[in-house]
């Protein structure tokens, strides 16, 4: 398969690239501080969820289509994004309700709904499969194997290391939570703030190009 000395480049690559924060922590980061470290770990696994469903596009050659198609690109761009904006907009208008009642939050930030809305974010975002696209082949060898196979394998490491890394982010920001807790205004300023940050994000990335 692949080479030991070229994965140790690899994982040092992507380790740098996926360190660095970006949209992505920035939105398990308001998760966690809104709703604690259980919603903040549940959106990061939702989100290299789908991340994942991206890796197997791009190992199968859709990633290309996307790098094509500016049509194809854009829809995507724009559905991720407002998807982004209708979660912060939600999340501004109910930040009273983290002040009424730990068990509102609680509601809000069950297991299952915040790793759907996880999953929305990670996969309709264009972004992972360009930088995809563009970072994993360069690290296929072709006389080593399936490429297909090494895409995938290459895929995964990424996306369990970005896990790592949103994870980390989340459990820290859903402690802070804990102190944010004990003044209702404050959980209720935090909740609002999430919210900006959300919308903030998908207007970034409605706006963004491909570079």
């Amino acid at each position: 398969m692949i080479a030991l000395d070229r994965l140790a480049v690899f994982l040092t690559v992507v380790t740098v690239l996926i360190s660095v924060p970006g949209p992505s922590v920035l939105f398990v980061v308001s998760r966690g501080v809104a709703l604690g470290r259980r919603a903040a770990v549940s959106t990061a696994v939702g989100n290299e969820a789908g991340l994942l469903v991206q890796v197997v596009l791009v190992a199968f050659g859709l990633g290309e289509v996307l790098a094509r198609s500016l049509l194809v690109f854009s829809i995507l761009k724009f559905a991720g994004a407002l998807y982004l904006i209708y979660l912060g907009v939600q999340a501004f208008r109910h930040r009273k309700l983290l002040m009424v009642a730990e068990q509102t939050a609680a509601s809000a930030g069950r297991p299952g709904r915040v790793f759907r809305e996880g999953f929305i974010v990670g996969v309709s975002n264009p972004k992972g499969l360009l930088i995809f696209g563009a970072v994993l082949p360069q690290f296929v060898d072709p006389s080593a194997g399936s490429v297909h196979t090494q895409l995938l394998l290459l895929g995964l490491i990424c996306v369990l290391i970005a896990l790592v890394s949103d994870a980390t982010w989340g459990l820290l920001a859903g402690t802070a939570r804990n102190w944010l807790a004990r003044s209702p205004r404050r959980l209720s300023w935090i909740g609002g703030a999430s919210g900006v940050v959300m919308v903030g994000l998908g207007i970034r990335l409605a706006f963004s190009g491909r570079e």
